[in-house]
């Protein structure tokens, strides 16, 4: 079960509901987190306090385990964090990248779920960035998601 917060109704809860569970599926995660839809002000907020960066970004995430493995029993759903999305930052990557809002919203979507079981990057260099690269991989897999 995942917890989405949109208190602006800004996204399709069931449909992004339905891409969670089938990234979470492809990657073999039983992993539970809460997911929250925000507005480039809230994010410049939490990027401040969290990163001592004041401007928004297009997502950010704190993972429970940072990194480490947590035992899990079998069948059991372990929690895995918290990711907040932009909505400002999402729209403005997808006209940047010329691409459609949904498949950009999927890609933060597999983003932060990369970031929440431990990935990470330094740089948005999607050539050489082992995360980006997978993340895209991953979108290429999934691009059935999209219908």
């Amino acid at each position: 079960m995942h917890y989405i917060e949109d208190e602006n109704n800004t996204v399709d809860v069931e449909m992004v509901e339905k891409w969670i569970s089938e990234i979470l599926s492809y990657l073999g995660e039983n992993g539970d987190f809460s997911l929250h839809f925000i507005t480039d002000e809230e994010m410049r907020s939490l990027n401040k306090e969290y990163r001592d960066k004041d401007e928004p970004t297009d997502i950010l995430t704190f993972a429970i385990n940072d990194g480490d493995e947590f035992p899990v029993m079998e069948g059991e759903e372990r929690e895995l964090g918290d990711v907040f999305i932009s909505i400002d930052s999402m729209k403005r990557n997808a006209s940047f990248f010329a691409v459609d809002e949904s498949e950009e919203l999927r890609r933060l979507l597999v983003h932060g779920i990369l970031h929440l079981r431990g990935m990470d990057h330094s740089t948005n260099d999607f050539s050489s960035e082992p995360m980006l690269i997978e993340q895209e991989r991953i979108m290429k897999d999934l691009d059935f998601l999209a219908r």
